[in-house]
């Protein structure tokens, strides 16, 4: 079970790596110099449109670029900052900080990408939610879904849930950055902390409106990730729990890592 969840940990991060480089090369403006699928060097700190995704949104980085890429202090990028890419179009409210948390396009296609269909992680379908799921008739009539449907379906993942997303926080955080090779501290920046983080977020909302927001945005995540709904099919028995499955793969990362 452990080696099946390394290999599986392995797979997304690899396949992660490709596909980014794709979602980033086709934005407009492209990135300069173009994002390298085979590469992680040029990534992260050191090319602009990854940088601004992993900047934390307490920082402007076409204004701070240079004490954010020297390390300045005051402007470190850590887990305990939320990066760019968890927000809806990358904008952040100060007075209201919890406006699009994890409603960031890029963080909704890589949940796609690793639990449902690369199919559909188009940057413009991302979030068409009038179009019918995708499908739909074809997993009823055949008990499995087309393309990478499975994953979701053999970790029981009847709806979205909070540590799919900070597993996919985590993924993500990776493929943007310039690290070469899984490590728990990616220069200051510790992926489980990163990981907790965002659990804690979803799971011990201290009050009525905290857990009001939790609900919502789990709400967006179900309707938005609309492949996952069509998993309700499947038998309870024959599923084991995506939560233990999550945290057995950032289990076996963090082992790596050290």
């Amino acid at each position: 079970l452990k080696h099946g969840a390394e290999a599986a940990r392995s797979d997304d991060s690899s396949s992660l790596k490709k596909v980014v480089a794709q979602w980033l090369n086709e934005r407009s403006p492209p990135p300069r110099p173009p994002i390298k699928a085979s590469l992680k060097s040029r990534r992260g700190l050191y090319n602009d449109a990854t940088a601004e995704l992993l900047c934390p949104v307490e920082y402007d980085w076409s204004d701070k670029r240079k004490n954010i890429r020297g390390f300045h202090p005051k402007f470190l990028v850590s887990a305990y900052h939320w990066p760019r890419f968890l927000y809806k179009g990358g904008l952040y409210d100060r007075g209201n900080p919890s406006k699009g948390l994890f409603k960031g396009e890029f963080l909704l296609m890589a949940f796609k990408h690793i639990f449902t269909s690369p199919s559909s992680t188009s940057p413009d379908e991302a979030e068409d939610k009038d179009e019918p799921p995708c499908n739909r008739h074809k997993l009823m009539a055949t008990g499995q879904a087309p393309g990478r449907s499975h994953v979701a379906a053999l970790l029981g993942m009847k709806a979205v849930q909070p540590r799919a997303i900070a597993y996919v926080a985590v993924q993500l955080q990776f493929s943007l950055s310039s690290c070469k090779s899984w490590r728990n501290n990616d220069a200051g920046f510790e992926h489980d902390v990163f990981y907790n983080h965002i659990v804690n977020w979803f799971e011990h909302s201290k009050d009525s409106r905290a857990k009001a927001r939790v609900d919502e945005v789990l709400l967006w995540w179900n309707r938005s990730a609309r492949t996952v709904a069509s998993l309700s099919h499947y038998p309870d028995h024959f599923l084991p729990r995506l939560a233990i499955s999550m945290d057995l793969e950032m289990q076996q990362f963090l082992v790596r890592s050290r």
